[in-house]
């Protein structure tokens, strides 16, 4: 489910192969994972208790995308379409 609030995703690295996807409100609604050569956006999302669900949450349809670059403007296009 694409939000108005997700218009405007930002790219946290962690390290060199892991980058945080934050919402607008600082929420992370996944993870950018540089898996060989490519970058699979693996989506996340947490239940009622605060548990986390791996492939879940808001930008569930989006899981395993993947992307050449890391850039924030093509990610911010392919994941919420904005």
């Amino acid at each position: 489910m694409k939000e108005k609030m997700m218009n405007k995703l930002t790219l946290h690295p962690v390290n060199d192969q892991v980058v945080r996807v934050l919402t607008s409100q600082g929420e992370c609604v996944g993870h950018l994972k540089l898996i060989g050569a490519v970058w699979k956006f693996k989506a996340m999302g947490h239940d009622a208790s605060g548990a986390v669900i791996p492939g879940g949450g808001p930008l569930t349809d989006r899981h395993n995308t993947r992307f050449v670059v890391l850039d924030e403007a093509v990610v911010n296009a392919a994941l919420t379409g904005f």
